[in-house]
């Protein structure tokens, strides 16, 4: 999914399957138990830390993409 139009996709208009299956790609995630890839992140503040530094802080992580409505 690269194109111009990314942003304007991801946050479609109405929660039906033909605008959010695209979007599903659970085959492509780590297994349970497995470590994701490194990856930064930035705080509500705008700074950045990468996901190892709070893999390093904690025992369990869980991360979270997109919204749940």
């Amino acid at each position: 999914m690269s194109d111009t139009n990314l942003v304007a996709r991801y946050n479609y208009d109405a929660f039906v399957p033909e605008k959010f299956e695209p979007w599903m790609n659970f085959d492509a995630s780590p297994p349970l138990g497995q470590r994701a890839p490194d990856f930064p992140l930035w705080n509500l503040d705008g700074d950045e830390t990468r996901l190892s530094a709070v893999w390093a802080r904690h025992v369990y992580t869980i991360v979270e993409f997109g919204s749940f409505t």
